[in-house]
């Protein structure tokens, strides 16, 4: 019950923050045998090839949202991509466990939503308010989302 009702929102807030990450991490713990998806549909997620491709993404991410023309996550594209793979996670995550994939889906993309709109408000107030660049603010976010990501997974694996 923890699982379902704290880590799979949790990743789903981390897909609102960086849409890449959390697939990357769930990805590593599925390669790494944590997350048994061996004998479901999401058997291609456990592959090492699935997690290099998926770090890679979420590298350049983590690049790409510090450049001045990237797309504010809240706008249609962003916030479309972030909720399809917020749907994925939870889906992979409830085959995982022998869960309702419906119940993973719904509650990763609520927490994606949380995590777009909550994530894009509080980094803008946080600039505003120290009067700095974006960017130093948006590393500590890469690193949130990041170890976010991490602790949800390791809720999920036990």
């Amino acid at each position: 019950m923890l699982t379902w009702l704290i880590a799979i929102p949790l990743l789903g807030l981390v897909t609102g923050l960086r849409t890449m990450t959390a697939m990357a991490v769930l990805c590593w713990f599925a390669y790494a045998g944590h997350l048994p998806v061996d004998d479901s549909w999401a058997a291609w997620s456990g592959k090492l090839v699935t997690a290099i491709v998926f770090t890679v993404l979420a590298l350049g991410e983590l690049v790409g949202d510090k450049l001045p023309k990237t797309p504010n996550r809240t706008a249609p594209f962003p916030l479309i991509a972030r909720l399809v793979f917020a749907g994925l996670v939870g889906a992979i995550v409830a085959a995982g466990l022998n869960g309702s994939g419906v119940e993973g889906v719904i509650l990763c993309v609520l927490g994606s939503l949380i995590g777009a709109f909550a994530g894009f408000l509080i980094r803008r107030e946080i600039v505003v308010w120290l009067g700095c660049k974006d960017w130093p603010v948006a590393l500590v976010e890469d690193l949130s989302a990041v170890l976010g990501a991490v602790l949800a997974m390791g809720i999920v694996t036990g």
